[in-house]
């Protein structure tokens, strides 16, 4: 069953002259609980893309559909809402406050949602510390913390509020090849052992082979859908690197 449907999916940046088509009629579906990567150069129009699926921009036109919700079509205030109890963003930069500890970092869309008590968000937010592996620097500032810290702190984020669906962009784009290893099993685990559907961005072919599903885009167009079925990682990284 779809959890994300997008239909002809269309963005412009700008007017006249200047006016660039980010997005040229993008149709996909993603089915629950799979791992998705969608690949693409710079400008290819990924992260637009990315970007609109999470609620984050608006299409030029077309519809985005979640859990069944069009939400294309409903007031920034609904969406808001929305997008808090059903997605998680990670982000390449990771999008730490700096003034603020990393327990206070994980912990604010369990503050923004004002259904917990100050007791319960701190019993929650070391929960997912601990989950990943970080509940040494859950009282440190995000610039005591390591790359690899401060890039799990933003998944515990993305997670504490128990979404339907993960965006990540470029999520190792920061990390060392080490830490983005430990990264993408991670979203492996998330993904096999507690169904979370994932869609992710990435340019590169060798991270996309962690995924069970590869959508090619080029010039705002899906122009390739690749499924890993029996092969090997190896195997299925050759496979996106012909398809690209």
């Amino acid at each position: 069953m779809s959890i994300l449907v997008t239909n002809n999916l269309v963005k412009h940046y700008g007017k006249g002259e200047t006016k660039v088509k980010a997005l040229n009629g993008v149709s996909i579906e993603i089915e629950r609980d799979t791992f998705t990567a969608i690949v693409g150069t710079s400008g290819s129009g990924k992260s637009t893309l990315l970007n609109i699926i999470g609620g984050l921009d608006n299409p030029t036109s077309g519809d985005v559909i979640i859990k069944g919700k069009n939400i294309s079509k409903i007031g920034k205030k609904d969406l808001t809402v929305f997008r808090r109890r059903n997605i998680g963003f990670i982000f390449q930069e990771f999008n730490l406050i700096d003034n603020i500890t990393v327990g206070e970092n994980i912990a604010i869309p369990l503050t923004l949602s004002q259904k917990l008590g100050t007791k319960e968000i701190r019993e929650k937010t070391v929960e997912y510390a601990k989950r990943l592996g970080i509940e040494e620097v859950v009282d440190k500032y995000p610039n005591e913390c390591s790359g690899g810290q401060r890039q799990r702190a933003a998944i515990a984020r993305a997670l504490v509020n128990n979404p339907s669906i993960i965006v990540a962009d470029e999520p190792t784009g920061n990390l060392d090849s080490k830490n983005s290893h430990e990264l993408l099993k991670i979203l492996k685990e998330l993904n096999s052992k507690e169904g979370k559907t994932i869609v992710m961005v990435t340019h590169d072919s060798m991270i996309a082979s962690y995924c069970e599903r590869i959508l090619l885009i080029k010039d705002g167009k899906i122009e390739g859908n690749l499924e890993r079925e029996d092969l090997s990682q190896k195997e299925f990284f050759y496979k996106i690197v012909d398809m690209t």
